[in-house]
Formats: structure tokens, C-alpha cells, sequence
């Protein structure tokens, strides 16, 4: 975003700021201000970082691998509610989870991969766990 917040080589310390002081606001990021160190943060907070920062590229496509991985049960859902939120505006997400619950959850469309091919593909409503488990050890099947 470089382009954006800097001018002759110049980073913009005001648009720096409201770009990080709006993704505090947007993301509900629990921190002193903008210029706490992101390490500081707990897991949850530190992945709501890394989304707005993604997000500050404008991007047609997000792409999340495990993004609930390690932070707690409320940090997961305030994840899992910005990514509905996103999606609802018309942002693409894909969504690389290994936790079936979460899958069944946020998915509209389920692939399911298995030796670098789709072996499986579920619309929303067609997948349970048990058809997900089923077709992750189905041995020589492809879609």
C-alpha cells in the first residue's frame, strides 16, 4: 500500500495512521494505538492485524490458510464473522481449513483435496462430516 501512503519516497505519517487506526476501529482490535507492536498482541488480535493489512491492498481475493488456528473461541468467532462480512461485500474467500466443524460452517462450496487433486465437491448444503471424512479417504477416486 505503499503507493497510497507515501509520496517521493516520503511515507505519509497521517495516512499511515488512519490506515492502521481504521483497521483497529474495523476489526475491533484490542490494542493501546496504532503504534503497539504487533507482537505484544494476543494470537486473536495479531490475526485480525495481518487481515487488515491484507485487506489495505484492496484485494479481489483473500485467501486464508488456517485462519483460526491457535487463538481462542472468541477471537475465532470475531475471524469467522469478518469473513462472512467480507464475503457479503463481494470479496472472493478461500478458506484452507483441516477443522470439519469450521468447513461445514463458513463454506459455500466444499473442495476437498487429497494428493495435490480435488478428490470431492460439495455445495453448502450436500456436505456433513461424514461425507467430507469419506471422500478424504476414499482411495482412487477423483471429481
Amino acid at each position: 500500500v505503499l503507493r497510497r501512503i507515501a509520496r517521493h519516497g516520503f511515507i505519509d505519517r497521517d495516512a499511515e495512521g488512519k490506515l492502521a487506526t481504521d483497521a483497529i476501529a474495523r476489526f475491533s482490535i484490542r490494542a493501546r494505538g496504532p503504534e503497539q507492536i504487533v507482537g505484544t498482541l494476543s494470537g486473536g488480535n495479531q490475526q485480525k492485524v495481518v487481515l487488515g493489512k491484507w485487506l489495505a491492498t484492496r484485494p479481489k481475493l483473500l485467501i486464508m490458510d488456517e485462519p483460526t488456528r491457535g487463538i481462542d473461541v472468541g477471537a475465532k468467532a470475531e475471524i469467522h464473522r469478518l469473513m462472512s462480512e467480507l464475503a457479503a461485500e463481494g470479496l472472493a474467500v478461500l478458506m484452507i481449513s483441516s477443522e470439519l466443524p469450521e468447513i461445514l460452517g463458513m463454506s459455500d462450496r466444499i473442495l476437498v483435496m487429497r494428493e495435490g487433486r480435488i478428490a470431492a465437491e460439495f455445495a453448502r448444503g450436500q456436505a456433513d462430516q461424514e461425507t467430507i471424512a469419506h471422500a478424504m479417504m476414499r482411495v482412487g477416486a477423483a471429481a
